[in-house]
């Protein structure tokens, strides 16, 4: 195990005195030590709920046979960061997240990891660090916020806030519908309810096999993703024991794959950042032209808000990821994943239980993806964008 750098031999008696203070028994030192980064904040509503999360990943790696280490990860709010001088520091925080990881996986000289996360940067620098470590790593996301309700009609942050703003301007709503909006837009836990950056992500996370069969799309705050958390914390423990490491899985047909999903839901343009900064730490040699090549393959099948009526909670319920995946059929491509079964395996057992949600083929949204690479004399390196919108 990796592990043994800092527990075996008589030149380690410092190391395993420091780590008996931590309260590990002489029993656990022969297990793998797990690391749980934990992104959780109070700051965050994407993130306020990774603690108990956190608690169910704790015993699932027990159960799993090893022994684990939660230490924490930084986390900002776009939503809140945008529109003043904060929002200079979303897109480096990405890098700081994988730094943070990939330091103390070395300096602990941790088996494999959980990497707790939700929201729109925190996710890809998580991916990134496994990329890069290449070492047995699971996404566990804490899950879509559920929608607000306000005078029969149901809220999600950008349409009932960001836009509410242009319309309290233009004197289409009053000063106390709009604080009616602030208060209920959004309900509680969770990453925004739309297909914006955050969720786009936890998608592609799922598609390209780095998390759980649901974890995509499940709901934060329910017993679902209690149980894809503890599952997860079993499921680190089986890949230290195979020798299931990142790049064995995030390789060229993840990216694909997780490009797929992206173009066949219409999300968002920034996975275009991501997941060619993701590819790049897995040394996966990505091309741009992969974004235009897949998206006109790509029929797509889903439309969620921003461009749609459907927030993730139809979405999931009508299948998600999985789901979505299947109505693709053989465009998408076969490849290992964390739960131990193939995407294929994984993709046939999934159902659509709402072909409005998730249309056939034939009853497409578009006949290609939602994103477009653009070049031209204002763009002479491509542009990036979304068609679907």
């Amino acid at each position: 195990m990796r592990s043994d750098r800092v527990k075996q031999g008589v030149e380690r008696a410092a190391a395993r005195a420091l780590i008996h203070a931590c309260g590990i028994t002489r029993r656990q030192l022969g297990k793998p030590f797990i690391g749980i980064a934990n992104s959780y904040g109070d700051m965050v509503p994407g993130h306020i709920g990774l603690q108990r999360l956190a608690r169910a990943v704790e015993h699932g790696i027990c159960a799993g046979g090893g022994v684990p280490f939660n230490f924490g990860v930084p986390a900002i709010c776009d939503g809140i960061a945008m529109g003043h001088k904060g929002m200079f520091y979303s897109l480096p925080s990405r890098e700081l997240i994988a730094d943070t990881v990939e330091s103390m996986a070395e300096a602990h000289a941790l088996d494999g990891l959980v990497l707790l996360t939700d929201c729109d940067k925190i996710t890809p620098g998580m991916l990134m660090a496994a990329g890069r470590l290449d070492i047995p790593a699971i996404i566990v996301t804490a899950g879509p916020m559920h929608s607000g309700w306000y005078s029969g009609r149901r809220l999600s942050l950008v349409r009932d806030t960001f836009e509410a703003v242009g319309r309290h301007r233009r004197g289409e709503i009053d000063d106390a519908e709009l604080a009616e909006l602030e208060m209920r837009a959004c309900p509680g836990e969770g990453s925004c309810q739309g297909l914006y950056t955050a969720n786009t992500m936890q998608c592609v996370t799922e598609a390209m096999g780095m998390s759980l069969p649901g974890a995509g799309s499940a709901l934060a705050g329910t017993s679902e993703r209690m149980r894809i958390a503890y599952e997860s914390g079993e499921a680190i423990c089986r890949l230290v024991h195979e020798g299931m490491t990142a790049r064995q899985i995030i390789n060229e047909r993840a990216i694909r794959n997780g490009i797929r999903i992206d173009m066949c839901l219409g999300g968002s343009t920034n996975s275009c950042l991501h997941i060619t900064a993701i590819a790049h730490e897995a040394g996966v040699p990505m091309k741009m032209e992969w974004l235009d090549e897949i998206s006109q393959q790509t029929p797509q099948i889903a439309c969620l808000r921003p461009a749609g009526e459907h927030m993730m909670e139809d979405f999931h319920n009508a299948g998600g990821v999985m789901a979505a995946l299947q109505v693709l059929g053989e465009r998408v491509e076969d490849n290992p994943t964390v739960s131990g079964q193939s995407m294929r395996e994984q993709i046939a057992a999934a159902r659509v239980w709402d072909e409005e949600v998730i249309r056939p083929i034939e009853r497409a949204y578009r006949d290609t993806g939602g994103i477009a690479v653009l070049r031209g004399s204002l763009a002479p390196d491509g542009a990036v964008i979304k068609q679907a919108a």
